[in-house]
């Protein structure tokens, strides 16, 4: 039986991205978007917060 029973499903590469609403970089989907991943506009708390000033 191997040693590490928990392998990735997924590679870096494999995941979606998205394109920031606030500064334009892609940033890719995280575990704890799972849920809401269609709602996620923003990369970071700090680019939601200024999304007024972009």
């Amino acid at each position: 039986m191997p040693k590490n029973d928990k392998q990735k499903k997924y590679t870096k590469s494999d995941l979606p991205l998205k394109i920031c609403a606030a500064c334009g970089r892609p940033f890719a989907w995280r575990k704890r978007w799972k849920k809401v991943w269609d709602e996620v506009k923003f990369c970071s708390e700090r680019c939601r917060q200024n999304k007024k000033s972009a």
